[in-house]
């Protein structure tokens, strides 16, 4: 219980005002019940012909006999009386029609706490939501080529959802439930409470049966989690990978992968499935059993002329059983609990994953760059240990266009990536303007770069909106001039919605020259002294690399730029070549100095010439 009211303090603080109605609207509900079924009672009295006996009115402040045998009385003496005066069916009439209206009232009331309950329920997922996808956003890249997207989804979208079903719906039936176990506890008291002390007695072994039923629910539901993130794990690959599944004529495999996870989950859900439906007819029947106890100590009460009489003992039946329903409820909480917090430690996994890219409190703020990009002995390992970069000394002037080559998997990304901060250095320092990256907001280090990648990011979004994506208040001619400039401008107007086309998810409905057209657009419009170019060209056809490599001239002019490049055609005119081998610079200089070296980089290009 303390780590689920920790979530409530957490969430729930904002809506505190919401938790305040619903309190009082849950009395109001409950004091009407008492109300209404009070008048059980008289009506059964009449029905029965139960007015033998003569009543005369007790003053209300009298000393004795007490006040429940003052409320009997004087109720008895008023019902007698207005028999006297109007008739008994009058009377029937006028209570029936009481205890309607006290019905309706006790069931708006009830109906308004559920009411004011659901901006609680839906605004604690919307927050738990939206703090995992800033905590998400916020994280590094490392992180997420340690987990799994199909992970990261199950969880803002199954876990949550369990947490709203769980643990909201938990919190409902604990203001509701005790507020109503009070109020009827308390009626049974003033009813009898030689009979309530009777059912005490039974009550919490009752109770504790119910209980031992969720003993071992909250690891099994954590067990249900997980497989359904493995679920939502194929489904992501599958759906990002069918293009290979049907090349090598995988269906039946990743079928039958499929299939056996979703299986797995399937048995085990049904194990806690199961037990969650044992719950319902174990409390019915040890309800029952309940009631069948004190009902035959009830009457021999009635019957011995002890204590109760029979109206006034059915109306205490009447609301012993509305008491079981509230403490069954409240059994169900004890289920959904551990439940819910299966799936919020899966949640916290992300949310309490510690970020290293951290900022300083008074970060250096720069608007503008004005000398050189340096790399200071910049060493880089992965937290597995795997050296990547190993001794990286490099300096990159403010104008110039320089060139990381090699083979794959020699760090020519890793080395790109140190600049805007996307990973931290192990050791040494990249610097800008002199400036320690780790020094700089993290907002102006990135806002001083653009990024044009092999693979093209795009949105499930309009052309317009791809362009402009990270721009604020970018009009219409701006963005068309992007456009322009990156040789996209006349095949958006060849669409029928010209820039108001949806380009579908991730860019399927343009071609790969396209694709990286409207990402050369994009960082034109953002306008970036510093352009990181990470093999912009590679995965093009001649004629689509053509267009893009004259939109990549235009973006490049006047701009310091850092191009990884595998075609090494696209970088002969680059000021200074770095060659990478095994994450050691190997060579540098111009192009024509590197052929003539006839090193690695030589290699590099008769290989390609050929």
């Amino acid at each position: 219980m303390k780590d689920f009211w920790s979530i409530v303090k957490r969430y729930v603080r904002p809506y505190s005002g919401y938790l305040g109605g619903s309190v009082i609207l849950n009395i109001l509900s409950g004091v009407f019940n008492v109300f209404s079924f009070s008048l059980l009672i008289p009506i059964l009295q009449i029905i029965f012909n139960i007015n033998e006996m003569h009543y005369e009115f007790i003053p209300w402040d009298a000393a004795a006999p007490g006040f429940r045998d003052i409320a009997l009385n004087n109720l008895y003496f008023y019902v007698t009386e207005a028999i006297g005066h109007w008739g008994a069916g009058t009377v029937l009439l006028a209570l029936c029609l009481a205890l309607s209206l006290f019905t309706a009232i006790k069931t708006a009331c009830y109906f308004g706490s559920a009411a004011v309950m659901v901006p609680i329920r839906t605004g604690i997922v919307k927050d738990l939501r939206m703090e995992l996808y800033r905590k998400i956003l916020s994280l590094p890249l490392g992180y997420f080529s340690q987990e799994r997207k199909g992970d990261i989804i199950a969880r803002m979208s199954g876990d949550a959802q369990e947490v709203e079903t769980s643990i909201t719906s938990v919190l409902d039936m604990l203001i509701k439930n005790p507020i109503l176990i009070i109020i009827y506890l308390v009626t049974l008291i003033v009813i009898s409470w030689q009979l309530t002390v009777f059912v005490l007695v039974f009550a919490p072994a009752m109770i504790w049966l119910m209980g031992v039923i969720g003993r071992k629910l909250r690891r099994q539901s954590a067990e249900t989690q997980l497989l359904w993130s493995d679920t939502m794990s194929q489904v992501e690959e599958t759906l990002g990978g069918l293009r290979v599944i049907k090349a090598f004529l995988a269906e039946k495999r990743m079928s039958s992968r499929f299939d056996a996870v979703t299986g797995a989950m399937k048995n085990k859900a049904g194990r806690v499935a199961t037990r969650q439906a044992l719950a319902h007819p174990v409390s019915e029947f040890l309800g029952t059993v309940m009631i069948a106890v004190v009902m035959w100590f009830g009457g021999s009460l009635v019957l011995g002329g002890q204590v109760i009489d029979a109206p006034t003992f059915i109306f205490y039946m009447v609301m012993l059983y509305n008491i079981i329903q509230p403490v069954k409820e409240l059994s169900k909480a004890a289920y959904g609990i551990p439940k819910g917090l299966a799936s919020m430690s899966r949640i916290d996994a992300v949310l309490n994953a510690e970020n290293p890219l951290s900022e300083r409190h008074d970060p250096v703020h720069l608007s503008e760059f004005k000398d050189k990009i340096e790399f200071r002995n910049v060493c880089f390992s992965y937290e597995d240990g795997r050296e990547v970069l190993s001794d990286i000394n490099l300096v990159i002037p403010k104008g110039s266009k320089v060139a990381i080559v090699g083979a794959s998997g020699s760090g020519k990304s890793t080395l790109v990536d140190l600049i805007p901060r996307f990973y931290d250095v192990s050791s040494g320092s990249v610097c800008i303007d002199g400036v320690d990256v780790k020094d700089i907001s993290i907002r102006d280090l990135r806002g001083l770069m653009g990024n044009v990648n092999q693979e093209s990011i795009l949105f499930n979004d309009t052309i317009f909106n791809n362009i402009a994506f990270g721009v604020e208040n970018a009009g219409m001619d701006s963005v068309r001039m992007a456009a322009e400039v990156a040789n996209a401008h006349e095949f958006i107007m060849e669409k029928e919605e010209g820039y108001n086309t949806n380009i579908g998810d991730r860019g399927v409905k343009l071609s790969g020259g396209q694709r990286q057209r409207i990402s050369i657009a994009r960082a034109i419009l953002k306008n970036p002294p510093i352009l990181i170019l990470d093999e912009a060209t590679a995965s093009l056809d001649t004629e689509s690399e053509r267009s893009v490599q004259d939109a990549l001239e235009k973006l490049m002019a006047s701009r310091t730029t850092i191009a990884i490049a595998h075609r090494l055609s696209t970088i002969r005119d680059a000021d200074e070549i770095v060659v990478l081998d095994e994450g050691r610079i190997v060579e540098r200089g111009r192009h024509e100095e590197l052929l003539a070296l006839g090193g690695y980089y030589k290699k590099l290009y008769d290989m390609q010439s050929l």
